[in-house]
């Protein structure tokens, strides 16, 4: 099924969030289970975002009755959290609290009257019934199906050890897995509060005027075009469009951005920003659904869905290797009685076998790193689509890099204006207002430019105004015929041009600047120096890529002598001018033969097919461009190049972290098996092994929420 069928699937689907997963069997299980209801065609779980999809007629106490095996409780997508009760006091861990105290007490009553009286065998059996009540009827469920998963395997060490005599250690057993449980509900539960956290940013009330009435309304009854009033201090609801007043607006929920931004009429605001200082009021542009925010929390939860290559290695891997685990501790229980040994000391090493070979800590090891990781990246205004392109953004070796509008600014600018007779303000004056007429793009940066001195070039009367093709044009200001246009054009008019002038000339076309001339037929009265800004932050984002080992390459339709100027000015290690965008494609395909994982950075508009050729495709400014958000595998969101580099080392982190995870998963089986040989390993020390190895890996697994810029 393709990403794209599966997207419009889940729109046909109805949405639920899901409060209670611990582990991805669980929700395994629990998606079997809603399948199975009546009326219900499909069923779809998301364990990442503890979301549900469901095709068909199901009710929410229906869906609770198929997550009752979990205690699981079901909301609809769209109603407000529960706040959930202190992790201390949920109802799942008052049961270990009663199982502890009774274990305890069995013991002191088992170095009173000796470990087989009858009285520390009943405390024992009772704390193993009410620690590992919930576990038994799961693991029995699984053992009449011969699924084996964690829970039939523990449910079969707890009954041996009991059928063997060994109501202490079972007992010891049962808590520290209903404890380890716990801790792991506990740890899932804050990797996923990234996303709650977003959630929360947009207030759910926003004041409407309509008419000559104000009211508050609730965000899902607002409509695209009604007046949303925003006072200062306040959070925007929805996105919309400024039509009144001025503020400055912290954009960091949205774009990753600290530095607030001014905000004034016709600029685009998005639900969830602070305005700071100043009344707005707002036309409402998207209904709640449909507001940038909406998108990147689906967007983030669809991601945490979507499988890293690593969670499908180990997915297959526990397929078999649960299964193996029952055969090898069978052997164990087995095989040595039959040559001699005592049957009570090997069932007793294959029981603690089979709780060592809890898959539980290998797992988890993936997705609790993938939905941290990407959790972070969302709330600093970075969108990872996914655990194959977190995965992917590790492993590059190459990102180019597309000029205009990436690098550069994308907005012409005039940088340098050198006079070679009258005064600055007035030739400036001249050529603005004749080039008001020009529809060339250097035309607006001049016309800019004047505006920004506080000139007025509507004073000035143009006449006999005329396009000189591919060359400039000419126009009467004052009587006197002035021509503005590309030196090209003076060498025809004057034959030759001043060697001075020639040398300013060659120097800032050199710098990959644009020149153009103002004079008349008889001299040349100025030049002006027009570029495409470069982005404050890309040599800087530029240096550091270079600095950690990735080749950086610039793509641009320019000629070289521009393109060079540029790429030098910037610092990248490649630069390939004169591209069409075909010829960026080819180049991209080119270096992923050379390097295999390649990125390839744009705006996520005219590079779409360079976007999509690339291993990990990033689309610039994705906060205001849907377009970016669609074709991109990682949108950054604020137009700025700043969060590329910590993406990269969120991604390197993340894989590192993944690798550690697995390898010490398997490391700690590996050497709890070994003490079978000695016949050290006991069922406490397998059930601290398989806890430790899982606590650990969770842990392990947060910190990448504090891997910051």
């Amino acid at each position: 099924m393709s990403e794209k069928q599966v997207k419009l699937s889940e729109e046909e689907m109805k949405a639920y969030r899901v409060q209670g997963f611990t582990c991805t069997n669980c929700a395994a299980i629990f998606e079997n289970n809603v399948k199975g209801l009546p009326g219900v065609e499909d069923a779809k779980v998301n364990f990442g975002a503890s979301k549900v999809y469901v095709k068909g007629n199901a009710t929410i106490e229906e869906l609770e009755k198929a997550g009752s095996f979990e205690n699981l409780k079901i909301r609809d997508e769209k109603e407000q959290k529960v706040e959930r009760e202190p992790f201390w006091k949920q109802k799942e861990n008052i049961k270990v609290y009663i199982s502890a105290v009774l274990l305890v007490i069995s013991w002191f009553l088992g170095e009173q009257y000796g470990e087989g009286h009858i009285l520390p065998t009943i405390g024992y059996a009772a704390s193993i019934l009410i620690g590992g009540y919930s576990l038994f009827i799961k693991g029995l469920k699984n053992l009449s199906r011969l699924n084996f998963d964690m829970n039939t395997l523990m449910t079969i060490a707890i009954i041996g050890a009991a059928i063997i005599g060994e109501w202490g250690e079972g007992a010891t057993v049962v808590i520290l897995f209903a404890i380890s449980e716990a801790l792991e509900r506990y740890s899932m539960d804050k990797a996923r509060q990234s996303i709650e956290s977003l959630m929360d940013i947009a207030p759910k009330e926003a004041l409407i005027r309509r008419g000559n009435e104000e009211m508050m309304i609730h965000v899902d009854d607002i409509q695209v075009n009604d007046i949303m009033i925003v006072k200062p201090g306040q959070k925007l609801a929805m996105d919309g469009i400024v039509i009144k007043g001025t503020s400055t607006l912290n954009q960091a929920a949205i774009t990753g951005e600290s530095v607030p931004v001014t905000k004034t009429v016709d600029d685009e605001v998005f639900a969830g920003t602070l305005n700071e200082e100043g009344l707005l009021e707002v036309k409402v542009t998207k209904r709640v659904e449909d507001t940038t925010l909406s998108k990147i929390i689906h967007l983030v939860e669809e991601a945490q869905a979507e499988r890293a290559p690593s969670q499908a290695f180990v997915d297959k891997f526990a397929k078999y290797y649960t299964p193996a685990i029952v055969i090898l501790a069978s052997l164990i229980a087995v095989v040595p009685p039959l040559f001699g040994g005592d049957w009570s000391q090997w069932i007793y090493q294959g029981l603690a076998v089979l709780v060592v070979g809890c898959p539980c800590a290998l797992v988890v090891s993936t997705p609790v790193a993938v939905v941290t990781a990407i959790g972070n990246a969302a709330k600093n205004g970075v969108l990872i689509k996914g655990g194959i392109h977190l995965e992917e953004a590790g492993h590059l070796k190459a990102i180019a890099f597309d000029k205009t509008g990436t690098l550069t600014k994308g907005i012409p600018a005039v940088t340098d204006v050198v006079t070679y007779g009258g005064n600055e303000n007035e030739l400036m004056i001249i050529t603005a207002a004749i080039e008001k007429g020009s529809q060339h793009p250097l035309a607006s940066a001049i016309i800019r430019k004047a505006e920004e001195n506080g000139l007025n070039i509507n004073g000035i009367s143009v006449e006999d105004f005329q396009s000189i093709t591919g060359k400039g044009v000419k126009a009467k200001v004052n009587d006197l015929m002035y021509y503005v246009g590309s030196p090209n054009l003076f060498e025809e008019l004057h034959k030759t041009i001043e060697s001075n002038i020639k040398e300013n000339i060659t120097r800032m076309q050199t710098e990959g600047k644009t020149v153009m001339v103002l004079g008349t037929e008889k001299e040349i009265l100025s030049l002006i120096a027009v570029a495409d800004e470069m982005r404050e932050t890309s040599k800087e984002v530029i240096n550091k890529l270079n600095h950690i080992g990735i080749q950086t390459v610039m793509l641009t339709g320019d000629n070289e002598r521009t393109a060079k100027a540029i790429g030098k000015q910037v610092g990248v290690s490649d630069i390939q001018a004169d591209l069409l965008p075909e010829d960026k494609l080819n180049f991209i395909k080119k270096l992923r033969e050379k390097h295999q994982s390649v990125a390839m950075v744009g705006d996520g508009v005219n590079d779409a097919p360079a976007l999509a050729a690339a291993s990990v495709g990033v689309a610039m400014g994705g906060a205001g461009t849907d377009t970016a958000l669609e074709t991109a595998d990682i949108a950054l969101m604020s137009d700025d190049l700043s969060k590329l580099p910590y993406t990269i080392k969120l991604s390197r982190k993340a894989l590192i972290i993944i690798k550690q995870n697995i390898t010490f998963s398997l490391a700690i089986k590996l050497l709890a098996l070994v003490l079978v040989m000695p016949g050290w390993l006991t069922l406490w020390i397998a059930i601290f092994a398989d806890m430790g190895a899982t606590l650990l890996v969770t842990l392990n697994s947060l910190r990448l929420l504090r891997v910051k810029e």
